[in-house]
């Protein structure tokens, strides 16, 4: 057991350090202080420069105000500030620092050095700072506003550096504070560097979209949306994207309180009720707000690094977001219609009569070509009621009316194949039903469907019946213990797609083709590019980088065609998908792009292809996204929609 140690007053060196480890976490966590700080002293320009991912240099220089040589000094003392001066100053906070605490505490883990030329003053002075400590004071040269050099962070304290990431993610993060505060003050001029590197330069006076354009890739900004909404002196405006833009990760929603970069739980909350139906359960819209309101009404004072915020009305607050980005994508088109949700795969209207492409060739050979150059069976038995027998006890003259439009002649559910008990024990793949039925149990006392018809019971055991097809979307089914089961086409086929790329990974096919694409590459979409470069190889593209703006594509995944392998690369460099650069991110969205679609109609065939495969596949119940494949619907169920209790 630990002696007890008598209460004294920390050392100021290490204080100081405490209060950098609340303050400094990163490289990103210096530069967001300075800039702040260049804001604050009304600055028209501020210029980033890093070296080393900011570990070895931080450089940020602005025109604004200065400090007089003699405040100096006290601008590197903890607690000492200018923004501040008694306690009701806290519930009127218009400034980004306030605390004084950024510039002592980095000086502390840091060597620092910085000069500042008043505006009233006609030299410059300058003074240096290690580990805390005052080293040297005295004139400088500078024409005007403060430059601040920050090097060697956390050179006397080592521990800290093994949190850092690598040098290109450090400097990443650098880059991303300076464009996200070059986003709230589009008056002000902004340059970045890293490494001697120009990655960020925007002209004071900038209009917020452009400005943006240099930040997100062109396929994100074309669908941004403008709004404006304001409510008992409340204001919310911004830019919202487009549902069907939308991404994995939330990475694109940037929100501002007063021009203060804030990251708020109740802020998500009001863009994902805004967009509510218009996305999937794990996507995130593109969105850039804006809240002003009166100081006096949130609290910024709740987080060392002033990330964070409390609203006084939070009601309020979430009502003024909600119906300012309803009104973006209401008035943009965007809209859901007002009796339900949109889905990203909709179905046709009911009672539309579609027809099939003639030019669009069969996504499945015939049922009979599929198994014999697959050379496998599926763990269920699928049947299908045009190839089944009928019985001639009660064969029928009038013909029930079929989903699938291609028979007319009445037949039964063969139920003379094996039993679906048994799975294939090579895949992990579900039973059909909630819970396997052991094999000696007893037949469930449920109808059989058939074509339209509800047929007693005429065998020991069943399978699944394929019915037809409904909006060219869902696959129907009569399901073993007599339930109604609807099938996602696209999310099955997805399914299908992702296994087979998850049981070949490194192997895929490739397709060489006869003239490469090109494809112009954003600032943004090369970084991304870099990371993606090997599982792209690995997923069966050919790529070459004749320069650092240009990607030509030589060969393709050999189930796409070029026009889809061209979509797949932009969604992946954009970010809409395949948030983490890791490989199953992007066989999922290989496989929604080769998978069959929505509203496509399928012959028997195709149909009982795609079932088949599907009910070998592992994981079944879900696609990639985690949308459900199958829906059942049980004769209680159907009792209850029919009101028949």
């Amino acid at each position: 057991m630990a002696e007890r140690q008598s209460i004294r007053i920390l050392p100021s060196e290490l204080a100081n350090q405490i209060a950098a480890g609340e303050v400094v976490e990163r490289p990103a966590s210096v530069v967001k202080e300075l800039v702040e700080n260049c804001l604050d002293a009304g600055a028209s320009r501020v210029d980033v420069a890093i070296e080393r991912g900011g570990q070895g240099l931080v450089l940020v220089q602005d025109d604004g105000w200065g400090m007089p040589s003699e405040e100096l000094e006290l601008a590197v003392t903890r607690h000492a500030t200018s923004k501040i001066g008694r306690v009701e100053d806290l519930f009127a906070i218009r400034s980004f620092g306030f605390r004084g605490e950024a510039l002592p505490s980095i000086a502390s883990v840091s060597r620092l050095r910085m000069a500042s030329l008043a505006a009233d003053q006609q030299e410059a002075w300058s003074i240096s700072v290690e580990a805390g400590r005052i080293t040297t004071q005295g004139p400088d040269a500078l024409a005007c506003g403060t430059r601040i050099e920050v090097r060697d962070l956390f050179f006397n304290v080592p521990a800290r550096l093994k949190f850092l990431k690598t040098q290109a993610t450090e400097a990443k993060r650098c880059q991303e504070i300076v464009a996200r505060l070059a986003l709230a003050h589009t008056a002000v001029a902004f340059g970045f560097t890293t490494d001697g590197r120009t990655l960020l330069r925007f002209p004071p006076g900038q209009e917020l979209a452009r400005r943006l354009a240099e930040i997100w890739p062109p396929p994100i900004c074309e669908g941004l949306a403008p709004f404006d909404f304001s409510l008992h002196g409340i204001r919310a405006h911004g830019l919202a994207g487009k549902p069907e833009a939308a991404q994995a990760r939330g990475d694109r929603l940037l929100f501002y309180v007063n021009g203060r970069p804030v990251q708020d739980r109740l802020l998500v909350s009001c863009v994902r009720q805004a967009y509510s139906g218009r996305l999937l359960s794990r996507e995130y819209p593109q969105v850039l707000l804006f809240l002003e309101l009166p100081p006096e009404e949130v609290d910024v004072n709740v987080h060392p690094a002033k990330l964070e915020v409390r609203f006084k009305d939070e009601a309020v607050i979430f009502t003024v977001i909600r119906r300012a980005l309803l009104q973006a994508l209401e008035t943009e088109g965007h809209g859901v219609h007002p009796s339900g949700n949109n889905l990203r795969e909709s179905a046709m209207p009911f009672g539309r009569k579609a027809s099939a492409d003639p030019q669009q060739p069969a996504k499945f050979p015939s049922y009979s070509e599929f198994q014999a150059s697959e050379s496998r069976q599926s763990s269920l038995d699928i049947r299908h009621l045009a190839s089944a027998q009928p019985s001639p006890r009660t064969e029928s003259t009038t013909p029930g009316p079929y989903l699938s439009g291609e028979s007319k002649t009445e037949a039964y559910a063969d139920t003379s194949a094996s039993s679906m008990d048994s799975v294939d024990s090579r895949t992990d793949a579900r039973p059909w039903t909630e819970s396997a039925r052991p094999a000696h149990a007893s037949r469930p006392t449920g109808p059989t469907c058939v074509a339209g018809q509800v047929l007693p019971e005429h065998a020991e055991h069943g399978a699944p019946v394929y019915l037809g097809q409904v909006a060219d979307t869902y696959l129907v089914l009569c399901l073993p213990d007599g339930s109604l089961g609807l099938l996602d086409q696209h999310a099955a086929h997805e399914r299908v797609l992702y296994a087979r790329h998850a049981s070949q990974s490194g192997r895929s096919e490739k397709r060489a083709l006869a003239v490469p694409l090109e494809l112009p590459l954003h600032a943004s979409e090369q970084s991304k590019l870099d990371e993606l470069w090997s599982e792209l190889l690995d997923l069966g593209f050919n790529l070459r980088r004749p320069r650092p703006d240009l990607l030509t594509i030589v060969s393709i995944p050999a189930m796409l065609e070029p026009a889809a392998a061209r979509d797949l690369l932009r969604e992946s460099l954009t970010g809409q998908s395949s948030p983490d650069g890791r490989l199953h991110d992007l066989w999922a969205l290989l496989s929604c792009k080769a998978a069959l679609k929505a509203n496509q109609p399928l012959a028997q065939a195709e149909a009982m292809a795609l079932l088949t495969e599907w009910a070998a596949t592992p994981e079944r119940e879900y696609c990639p996204h985690g949308r459900p494949i199958l829906i059942r619907l049980s004769a209680k169920e159907l009792e209850k929609l029919f009101k028949r209790s």
